[in-house]
């Protein structure tokens, strides 16, 4: 596959967009080896929540989970328990699965936003299928996780060179939101944000603090 330079700024259009939960099963999290437990927990569940704040047509899909890689976590099908759940029996790469291809078709979307276990197996087989397919792919790679450093960042290399934008969770949903006054702008996002974005959150706190005590430290101010 050639590789691709993007000249262009490709914004995220969330009236176009939708959102795939790869793999991201109970078992596969134990090989994580790039992000520490708790964090990474974190960031998978702020991913599929992506889809609930923005509305976004979600698919999740898992690899023979009847096996040692086990089914999502509860809190991920509890969050979208309308969505389709495409359980391959066989299929490493997602594309590969004919219920899974017409689950994504059938959204009528063009842009993908992504995150799978492991990063350079679930998530690049994907989507370098998709950017074949015509598909802009968005993939976050704070919920994407490998078995050591090198390898995500190997794997991120990969998908850079074929054209898919791997970005962090925090600009996947500055983009989709645009503007704190949209909806969902500040009234949905700074909770989200306070529950999957800790620093974010608390700078917020501290802000909302000051306002009510109505004081700021001495040299606190511009």
């Amino acid at each position: 596959m050639s590789a691709l330079k993007s000249t262009t700024f490709e914004r995220i259009d969330k009236d176009n967009v939708m959102l795939l939960v790869v793999d991201l099963q109970i078992g596969l999290f134990q090989v994580v080896r790039d992000y520490q437990p708790d964090e990474y927990k974190n960031n998978i569940l702020a991913h599929a929540a992506l889809g609930k704040v923005f509305n976004l047509p979600t698919i999740l899909t898992t690899s023979t989970q009847q096996g040692p890689n086990g089914p999502l976590p509860k809190e991920i099908v509890e969050m979208h328990p309308s969505a389709p759940l495409i359980k391959r029996q066989g299929e490493v790469n997602a594309w590969d699965n004919a219920d899974f291809r017409a689950a994504v078709k059938a959204t009528g979307k063009k842009q993908v936003i992504m995150a799978g276990i492991t990063t350079d197996v679930c998530t690049t087989f994907l989507a370098l299928s998709l950017i074949e397919e015509g598909y802009t792919v968005f993939t976050n790679h704070e919920a994407s996780g490998a078995a050591s450093r090198r390898i995500a960042d190997e794997a991120n290399a990969r998908m850079r060179q074929a054209g898919v934008h791997v970005l962090s969770m925090f600009a996947i949903a500055c983009d989709l939101m645009r503007n704190w006054t949209y909806t969902p702008g500040a009234p949905q996002m700074l909770p989200f944000f306070d529950r999957y974005f800790s620093g974010y959150g608390y700078l917020t706190r501290g802000h909302d603090a000051a306002i009510e005590s109505g004081q700021i430290l001495p040299g606190e101010s511009q």
